[in-house]
């Protein structure tokens, strides 16, 4: 049965309740007590020690009647996490079995197989995954799997106190976010959508386990407007350099035939 999340950023207050949650549940270390500049966030980016992360935006909004657009500022905040991809390019690329597909559909990696080679790290297209300084190995988000087992909710998702973080089955999960997209557009917020709910709007992942909604473009949370697994790209690959291969086999025969005629 597959499960994930529905993340609803136009919820989000910024509390950072299913950071400390996570942390706090997964045994995680801290990020480190260091002032870095980027609002209120202590923690920047996903990591091998941060397995959910709030982002502050700060987006401004033009005043009424000003052109330049310099106004005042509204806030996007997003609880970021592993998107445990349908089609997931960490998985395909562990060279060692060590990242495996759960009976939830998620994505797990097994600390006791993983080698450390950090294949999987550059074949995320989120940039999700990462491995520990001090043992090498790679680490992310379980969706916690071992509450799942015991059929309870991920400790982000119990912590979070405005239900922006919602877990269920899928299939609910996308029939609640059409709903709530559609509420919102109602209301008047017509730049509501999904990303990554299913296979058609984001087809280089074959759509994602833990989706969200957003209200501007995917770069502006720092998201890729089109990630893609790396096999999705292998028969381009392959095309290219056989179209390649046979351009320089023309050459060289153009090039022969080009000698003996001027002889």
């Amino acid at each position: 049965m597959a499960k994930g999340f529905f993340t609803d950023t136009t919820v989000c207050i910024g509390c950072k309740a299913c950071e400390v949650a996570c942390k706090q549940w997964n045994q995680l270390p801290d990020d480190g007590f260091v002032f870095t500049g980027m609002s209120y966030d202590n923690t920047v980016h996903l990591g091998a020690s941060t397995w959910r992360h709030v982002s502050f935006i700060e987006r401004p909004v033009p005043l009424a009647g000003q052109i330049t657009g310099y106004g005042q500022f509204s806030w996007l905040m997003m609880s970021d996490v592993c998107k445990h991809c349908v089609k997931a390019g960490c998985l395909e690329a562990c060279p060692t079995g060590a990242i495996v597909r759960t009976e939830f559909e998620s994505v797990f990696v097994q600390q006791d197989v993983c080698n450390g080679c950090g294949y999987c790290v550059v074949a995320c297209p989120f940039g999700v995954i990462d491995r520990r300084e001090d043992d090498g190995r790679a680490w992310k988000c379980t969706l916690c799997y071992d509450r799942q087992k015991e059929g309870l909710v991920p400790a982000c998702a119990k912590a979070c106190p405005t239900e922006s973080i919602q877990f269920g089955e899928l299939d609910e999960l996308k029939s609640k976010a059409r709903e709530r997209v559609e509420q919102l557009h109602a209301r008047g917020m017509t730049d509501a959508y999904l990303y990554g709910a299913d296979a058609a709007g984001q087809p280089g992942t074959e759509g994602l386990n833990a989706f969200f909604l957003l209200v501007d473009e995917p770069q502006v949370y720092n998201l890729p407007p089109a990630p893609t697994a790396p096999n999705k790209k292998i028969r381009a690959s392959w095309a290219s350099m056989a179209g390649a291969a046979a351009a320089l086999g023309v050459a060289a025969v153009a090039s022969v035939l080009s000698g003996r005629l001027s002889r």
